[in-house]
């Protein structure tokens, strides 16, 4: 008959023995959770890019004129007949819908010596009157033409002043859209080549996020980093970068 002493020694190897199969089993579930998570965590950074040739299809054309006169209403008198001359120039060339902004109004002054007394004052000799006006077209190539066709108004005596083009692509937010598309395709094929050296294979794309799109004058590759806006070409460059995180297998 096992006295309780002597069943107590079995009894404690039992123990033990379920305890270590018990740790034994623990481990081999934390090992194998362990190794699905390394598994799942083996990715790949990839930048990709895409590169987009386009011509603008709006050009803005600023310009201004203005008129000096001894009176207020000579100078509105002045201005007015400058604003149908202007308006002469562009109607036969096709620009019809300008946008004229408000009068500047602006006293002109001179420096006057009173003879009684030797002192120098500011006194208003006049007003200067002037107009800003503004052309939006289609027209890219047409309407620069009409920086030199403008020498015909101070031929005239208008004092018109050219203050440059602005040439825009006006669909350059779909192309992003469409350039992020093409840049992750990039991508992931740049991905995939990196991983065959390493015997691996691309799984999937995690995360993609879009870098700052540089539009360029055509062929550059100028960067900054809020992006670049050219305004400056009819031909640009539109370059979109993603930077991608794929899965490997």
């Amino acid at each position: 008959m096992n006295t309780p002493s002597a069943s107590r020694p079995h009894l404690f190897g039992l123990l033990a023995g379920l305890a270590l199969a018990a740790g034994l089993v623990f481990t081999a579930l934390v090992l194998a959770n362990a190794w699905t998570r390394i598994a799942e965590s083996q990715v790949i950074n990839v930048t990709g890019s895409a590169r987009k040739n386009v011509r603008s299809d709006l050009v803005v054309w600023r310009a201004s004129f203005s008129v000096d006169a001894p009176t207020l209403l000579e100078a509105q008198q002045k201005l007015r007949a400058d604003s149908t001359k202007v308006a002469a120039l562009f109607s036969p060339r096709g620009i019809d819908g300008f946008v004229a902004s408000a009068v500047q109004i602006r006293e002109t002054t001179a420096r006057q010596k009173n003879e009684d007394d030797g002192t120098v004052a500011n006194v208003r000799i006049g007003y200067r009157l002037s107009q800003s006006i503004g052309v939006h077209s289609a027209e890219v190539e047409r309407v620069p033409r009409l920086a030199s066709d403008s020498g015909e108004l101070l031929q005239q005596g208008v004092a018109f002043v050219s203050e440059g083009f602005e040439f825009i692509y006006t669909k350059a937010g779909d192309a992003k859209v469409e350039m992020m598309a093409e840049a992750t395709k990039d991508a992931r094929t740049r991905a995939g080549q990196i991983a065959t050296q390493g015997g691996r294979t691309i799984k999937e794309l995690r995360n993609a996020r879009m870098g700052v799109v540089q539009i360029n004058p055509l062929y550059s590759s100028s960067t900054s980093w809020e992006g670049n806006n050219d305004s400056s070409s009819v031909e640009k460059t539109i370059i979109a970068t993603v930077t991608t995180t794929f899965a490997m297998q």
